[in-house]
């Protein structure tokens, strides 16, 4: 951006004669070189980026040389010969001048003396230098001032004729004379002063005529009760406003002066406001460093209503409400004093009703003893002794006091017992040994129990001692197939170890043979088993394979079709049917499992 002038036609045409003049004879003007240009160019990317200063105006102002070129070049009508943005601001010929605000000016009648005839270029109705006739406001006089010459009217004060702006136009107190305000306050003063004295004259006489001394005071009393007649419908209740004529209060729910309530915390996160009740039920500075209750200015609605005697005012107005529904004519606000009164005598009859009732209870059934408190010491077991201790431990001054054993209850047996539950042993099963019952919360029957339970034991035995005696008995037969076993496979091994063994001598084997007779019988018993097991393992194998059959060709059968409960079988399967269950059973992660046949 670089400032070029712009000029009217006729200084250009001017210009160029005197250029021709100067240099000689030239058809064109001199035009800029292209190193020139090349310079300007460069000139104005350094001021764009701050390492050149900046093109300045007329009045030493920098110019933003990031302003275009068409916003930055005057008209030619301008007639800028310099840099400038004047002619993009308001021009000053152009700015309007408007009055400023609180002009003071007069109005009304000049003070002062008045003219005493006509004076040439006054008012021709009243005499007035300060207007015409066509503008006198008085009524037209059958003969006007001019030939009268009588009754001249005094001059007033001439209204300037201010240019105001939009807000002088607005303005209420524009013209507003405090003086001539404080000057009718005054005089409405004094013509109030002086109607009460004269009224204060008039009853002194009065009582001075009858004798009587009620005179001074009504006297006295007189000044307040007439300022209070005469201001109390003016005067407003701070917090309320009284509309006099309608006889309606209005209530405002803050005093002005005072701080609003969504102003203690501006957090938005903080207690919710309600603009149209104006009311906030929660403490606005909760959780902050001033909810301390010394530096808390308002705490909540909530905590008004809660603080103070509103909860006592709270339960009376309910009661208030009770007793007039019960047909007692009473009210909080008209009777306050009635209502404290009863309230309290309803709540003496309510404490003597409840003694007569527990008393009546306590006679019939008893059990005053357990509404007796035990002392303080054995119901928090802590006192407030001083106690003193040594080093060792040991009490040097004070007692020492009880060691706790337990914080639940000992030694408290229910129904009549004598002892606690699981304190008796018999055949597997626990009871009381007050009385051998073996029943739980049972009531206790003592000595009578304990027989009862002998003659019960000793005719037929009891269930539980049958499931006991059959368990016994089984674990001997499982110990004596574990032994059995354990025979077995030593007696094996000891075969194995005289087969490997080459022995030349023949009366070792000759005296071998009566044992061997007995080891061949014991393996051929061995053998037995082992081929009875692979006998049932194939009859598995084989019944396996008739059911894995039997199943696919149900499978390919349409549900509806087949039999109820065709699939499952009912009875549990043997060990040899798990076994052949297992082998048959194919796995989907081996490979070769698609090339292994049934």
């Amino acid at each position: 951006m670089s400032f070029q002038p712009n000029v009217p036609p006729s200084l250009v045409a001017k210009k160029l004669k005197e250029e021709k003049g100067k240099e000689g004879d030239g058809d064109e003007p001199r035009k800029q070189s292209r190193e020139e240009w090349k310079k300007q160019r460069e000139l104005e990317e350094m001021r764009k980026a701050g390492t050149a200063p900046a093109m300045k105006d007329e009045e030493g102002k920098d110019i933003n040389p990031h302003i275009p070129q068409y916003i930055m070049q005057a008209p030619w009508y301008f007639g800028a010969e310099t840099a400038t943005l004047r002619h993009q601001r308001q021009q000053e010929e152009k700015i309007p001048q408007y009055a400023p605000l609180g002009v003071s000016f007069k109005k009304g009648i000049k003070e002062g003396p008045v003219a005493v005839k006509f004076r040439k270029g006054a008012c021709e109705n009243c005499g007035a230098m300060t207007h015409k006739k066509k503008d006198c406001l008085e009524r037209p006089r059958k003969t006007g001032a001019k030939f009268t010459g009588e009754k001249i009217a005094p001059d007033e004060y001439i209204v300037p004729d201010l240019k105001l702006d939009y807000d002088g136009k607005r303005d209420t107190w524009n013209g507003f004379d405090p003086d001539e305000h404080q000057r009718k306050l005054q005089e409405e003063y004094q013509d109030i002063e002086e109607a009460k004295r004269t009224l204060k004259e008039k009853s002194l006489d009065e009582s001075l005529m009858t004798g009587g001394d009620g005179g001074e005071k009504e006297s006295k009393g007189g000044e307040s009760d007439g300022d209070e007649k005469y201001y109390a419908e003016e005067m407003d209740m701070p917090g309320q406003k009284f509309e006099t004529k309608q006889r309606i209060t209005v209530r405002n729910l803050r005093i002005r002066e005072d701080t609003a309530k969504y102003l203690y915390n501006l957090d938005p996160n903080s207690a919710y406001y309600d603009p149209k009740t104006r009311s906030m039920r929660e403490n606005p500075l909760k959780n902050t460093s001033k909810e301390d209750i010394t530096e808390l200015k308002f705490g909540g609605d909530n905590f008004v209503r809660s603080s103070g005697d509103a909860q006592e005012m709270a339960k009376r107005q309910l009661f208030a409400w009770e007793a007039f529904e019960r047909g007692n004519d009473i009210h909080l606000q008209a009777d306050p004093t009635k209502l404290e009164l009863m309230h309290k005598e309803f709540e003496k009859r309510k404490d003597e009703f409840k003694k007569t009732a527990k008393d009546s209870i306590l006679d019939q059934y008893g059990g005053q003893e357990h509404l007796e408190s035990l002392p303080k010491q054995l119901l928090l077991a802590q006192t407030e002794d001083y106690i003193e201790y040594s080093r060792t431990g040991s009490v040097i001054k004070g007692q020492e006091k009880a060691a706790v054993k337990s914080r639940y209850e000992e030694d408290v047996y229910n129904n009549n017992h004598k002892s606690v539950w699981g304190s008796f042993w018999r055949e597997g099963r626990w009871g009381y040994a007050c009385c051998h019952s073996y029943i739980k919360e049972s009531y206790c029957t003592g000595e009578a129990g304990k027989k009862a339970e002998e003659e019960c034991s000793l005719l037929v035995p009891s269930q539980h001692q049958a499931t006991f005696q059959e368990t016994i008995e089984a674990k001997q037969v499982k110990n004596n197939s574990k032994k059995k076993n354990k025979k077995k496979k030593q007696k094996k091994k000891k075969m194995t170890k005289k087969k490997n063994d080459d022995s030349s001598s023949t009366e070792l084997s000759s005296s071998s043979s009566s044992s061997s007779e007995s080891d061949s019988s014991d393996s051929s018993s061995e053998e037995d088993e082992e081929t009875q097991k692979k006998r049932l393992l194939k009859e598995a194998l084989k019944a396996q394979k008739e059911h894995d059959k039997k199943m696919t060709q149900l499978l390919q059968i349409d549900e509806r079709k087949r039999s109820y409960n065709s699939i499952c079988d009912i009875k549990a399967p043997t060990d040899e049917e798990m076994e052949a269950f297992r082998l048959k059973m194919r796995r989907v992660d081996d490979p070769m499992a698609n090339f292994l046949t049934d």
